[in-house]
């Protein structure tokens, strides 16, 4: 028996489904004196995550279901964002084509590579590592009202490139209306803790009531005020997506709910009070 290399015995977690590729490389890395688990399934991983400390994770990236080597790695940046993450593919167009993976993993390795100097590659990557800089994560209602702004500018560029609103000449102000206001009162009921998806917890919006009135005598159809309460949905989920890195991901899905089941409120007591604008019209 060859016994282990002196070395930084790193607590290394190593998964990956291929039995003979796990046992190359915990033969490897326990040579050069790394304390390795492996393990063969994302749910064996996570748990793990969840229950122990490791310095290093090492992950295949394409694994049987449930989950992949990004949710291994995402799990691990999330609870251990000191430790060192690498993800291995066998696709060699990963490193250009995944940057949303780069976010999450410290380096991406593409097989086929030398696994012999796998734990010297680690090593140097530990010997030059910082503390993870902890970047302080934000709800979804505090992400939109710090981009308020933003995310009206945005509606607008959207909503002028669309044939079936832009036709009525119309200023930036008079077209943005009451957008401002009713952003605000959804990032209200998002702030509140009791938020669901419930109808129930729609809010009153006067600034909805008043904006279709608004859209009613500047010539709006039924279908525009549909059509620009759609542009808005878009516009927000793209606001989240422009701020991934700061988003807490622990209430997203509520909250993305929230956002559809508010918007689609508002669009409701919008279009209530666009009708009646149209029936006094005509009562007239």
């Amino acid at each position: 028996m060859t016994p282990p290399e002196k070395s930084d015995a790193y607590k290394t977690l190593l998964v990956d489904d291929d039995d003979g590729v796990r046992q190359v490389m915990t033969a490897v890395l326990e040579r050069k004196g790394f304390e390795v688990i492996a393990v063969a399934s994302v749910t064996e991983a996570l748990r793990l995550i969840a229950t122990e400390k490791f310095d290093v994770l090492i992950t295949d990236l394409h694994m049987p279901n449930p989950g992949d080597g990004f949710t291994v790695i995402s799990a691990m940046r999330h609870s251990q964002p000191d430790g060192l993450t690498l993800l291995v593919s066998g696709y060699p167009g990963v490193q250009s084509a995944m940057s949303a993976i780069l976010l999450e993993a410290d380096e991406i390795m593409v097989k086929p590579f030398e696994v012999g100097k796998l734990a010297e590659f680690v090593h140097e990557k530990m010997m030059d590592r910082k503390p993870a800089v902890r970047l302080e994560k934000e709800r979804v209602a505090a992400i939109l009202q710090r981009c308020l702004t933003g995310v009206v500018e945005d509606w607008l560029v959207r909503v002028k490139r669309s044939k079936d609103l832009n036709h009525l000449w119309l200023s930036d102000d008079e077209r943005t209306g009451h957008l401002r206001t009713l952003i605000e009162d959804l990032v209200v009921r998002l702030g509140k803790p009791s938020a669901t998806t419930k109808d129930s917890d729609a809010m009153f919006s006067a600034a909805a009531v008043a904006h279709g009135r608004l859209r009613y005598l500047q010539g709006y159809t039924p279908a525009m005020l549909v059509h620009e309460s759609r542009i808005l949905q878009v516009t927000l989920f793209g606001t989240l997506q422009n701020n991934l890195n700061a988003l807490d991901f622990s209430l997203l899905l509520p909250d993305v709910m929230t956002i559809a089941d508010e918007v689609d409120a508002q669009l409701t007591q919008s279009m209530g009070s666009f009708m009646k604008s149209m029936q006094k019209a005509v009562a007239a």
